[in-house]
């Protein structure tokens, strides 16, 4: 098993060929604008990034970004979808080199890395897969059962014996120093706490679904403990006691670790300061989520107040070379003109103001569904039994449990993709329902995001202002380049954008919502937010996140791992 590191390596003694050497590679690093991964003489810092730039294809990543990581640092990495978090992650593991500036990692430090895509494949089990990460635990407990078969033997010489008993005293104390006692045990906590049953552990990989393998990533990285961890998206696909369970395990782990998240609990639980990726460059924030969004709030204020100074002091320096130069009147007056609209410009509409515009045409009664005694088994497992409640404007219905309890199949069932063995759902006349992962799913890659936003045939967007709409756009991040753009170019998390945006705009009185923050950055998700808390309609929505539950829900269900469901 691999230690847990308790204080940063010593470095090897420094000889004068070493110095000359690692001199010579860092020298070298920093003259290419390479990648170096030499840094003896910062005993302190396991990462360090100083002044890097990254360019794709002349557009620009990140911009002289400086970064360290000390041992014990617990980092949040956040950003909005293509700001460059992933360029930062493939920085630190030798996967990208930089157009600028220099990336050090300390030698010998062993880096973890789980990424939301899994990248196990293969027709190993589970467990065997996990096993593999004690091989040295393994090799000895198969020695031991050799020495134990040879020792029953009744025709094994008695100095032979002497031997094993030694040798199986040498292996005894292996045991202990690896502490492969408890390597089963410690095996199947993991496994349990992420939601791994019976099947699931014996299932080959390749039979898995893709959130089944992310979990297996996730328990393989928490036993291999490396110095450094590098997550990200660890939260996608697990249900909120997973999600938990891993908070926990964060207690106990004396590494340092960079989590790219949206989820602000998570975040809040885990961190101690935050990274924000921001146009191009890398700001710092101390503490955990939650002081992050003080922070930078006040931030906004000071960043306001400047540009106010800026503006008197441009309107001045105007107001002088008009007097100065009378050759440049005109073009002074036309200056004085622009920034006089500048002065007098009202801020842009609050984000409230702007949703209340787009959803007041939408019109909904009171009651849009009944359900009466619906009841779903799966197998010789209820998921459901007897379930009864009604559906009513305004109203944002959670549905919570953990993972395999039911929650997609109860959606499946309310929106007629599933059929119910006992009970009714009542949808009243008229009123229509919207599916974000259907949108998602169907979106067209030859399709432009103009198209796609507006094209629907109820869609607000054909009765609200254009003004109101493109206000709606831009407050969702969606810039006049973007909505040229082909659907196929996106990334994950753009369509995603482009899904939400549908579904929020497609005059439907309910949607239908499963794991919606999966696919959004942290951005879109508050815009999402604070979009539901206006709808007119209803929301149904099944999400693990604990804090975009506690903003949106106003009732929920939830189920329990005995197949109990509470409605509240």
């Amino acid at each position: 098993m691999v230690p847990e590191l308790t204080s940063a390596p010593t470095p090897p003694s420094m000889t004068a060929e070493f110095a000359r050497v690692h001199a010579r590679d860092y020298v070298r690093g920093s003259a290419q604008m390479g990648l170096t991964r030499h840094a003896p003489w910062s005993p302190m810092s396991l990462v360090r990034l100083n002044d890097v730039s990254v360019v794709f294809d002349n557009n620009q990543v990140l911009r002289e970004a400086c970064f360290r990581l000390e041992p014990g640092d617990r980092v949040g990495l956040i950003g909005k979808n293509g700001s460059g978090k992933s360029t930062l992650l493939k920085l630190l593991l030798d996967q990208l080199q930089p157009t600028e500036g220099v990336v050090t990692v300390q030698d010998n430090v062993k880096i973890g890395y789980f990424s939301q895509f899994s990248e196990l494949d293969g027709s190993a089990t589970v467990l065997d897969e996990l096993s593999e990460v004690f091989a040295e635990v393994r090799a000895v407990e198969a020695e031991l059962a050799s020495i134990d078969t040879a020792m029953a033997d009744e025709t094994t010489a008695a100095d032979v014996m002497d031997g094993l008993i030694e040798r199986q005293a040498e292996l005894f104390e292996d045991m202990e120093r690896l502490n492969g006692w408890d390597v089963d045990r410690e095996i199947d906590t993991v496994l349990t706490k992420l939601g791994f049953s019976d099947a699931h552990r014996t299932c080959p990989i390749d039979a898995l679904s893709g959130g089944w393998r992310n979990r297996a990533s996730l328990a393989k990285i928490l036993l291999e403990k490396p110095e450094i961890l590098l997550f990200d998206e660890p939260t996608n696909y697990l249900d909120v006691a997973g999600v938990e369970w891993v908070e926990s395990w964060f207690r106990t782990f004396h590494g340092a670790a960079i989590v790219v998240s949206h989820d602000r609990a998570f975040l809040d639980g885990v961190v101690n300061r935050i990274i924000e990726v921001e146009n191009h460059h890398l700001h710092e924030y101390t503490g955990n989520f939650a002081a992050y969004v003080v922070e930078k709030q006040l931030r906004f204020k000071t960043l306001q107040k400047q540009f106010v100074y800026e503006s008197e002091l441009l309107a001045y320096e105007a107001e002088g070379i008009a007097n100065r130069r009378e050759a440049a009147r005109n073009k002074s007056k036309d200056l004085g003109k622009r920034l006089s609209k500048i002065r007098k410009a009202k801020g842009p509409k609050p984000v409230d103001q702007i949703l209340t515009e787009i959803y007041k045409g939408l019109r909904t009664k009171a009651c849009l569904c009944e359900v009466r005694g619906l009841s779903k088994s799966y197998g010789e497992q209820d998921l459901f039994a007897n379930l009864s409640f009604d559906l009513r404007r305004g109203q944002r219905l959670a549905i919570s449990g953990p993972n395999g309890s039911g929650k997609s199949t109860l959606l499946r069932v309310l929106t007629g993709l599933t059929e119910a063995d006992a009970g009714t759902v009542e949808w009243t006349r008229g009123q229509t329902f919207v599916s974000f992962n259907k949108m998602l799913d169907e979106l067209d890659p030859k399709d432009t995001v103009t198209h796609a936003v507006n094209a629907l045939p109820d869609s607000l967007a054909l009765t609200a202002t254009k003004k109101a709409v493109g206000r709606f756009l831009t407050m969702f991040q969606f810039s006049e380049a973007d909505m040229k753009a082909k659907i196929g170019t996106l990334s994950g998390g753009q369509k995603a954008r482009v899904a939400m945006a549908q579904c929020l705009l497609s005059g439907a009185s309910v949607m239908v919502l499963d794991e919606p923050t999966n696919h959004l950055d942290m951005t879109s998700a508050q815009v999402m937010e604070r979009a539901l808390v206006h709808f007119p309609g209803a929301v149904m929505v099944v999400s693990h996140d604990r804090f975009f539950i506690e903003n949106v829900a106003t009732s929920r269900i939830d189920f329990t791992a005995e197949g109990e469901l509470a409605v509240r």
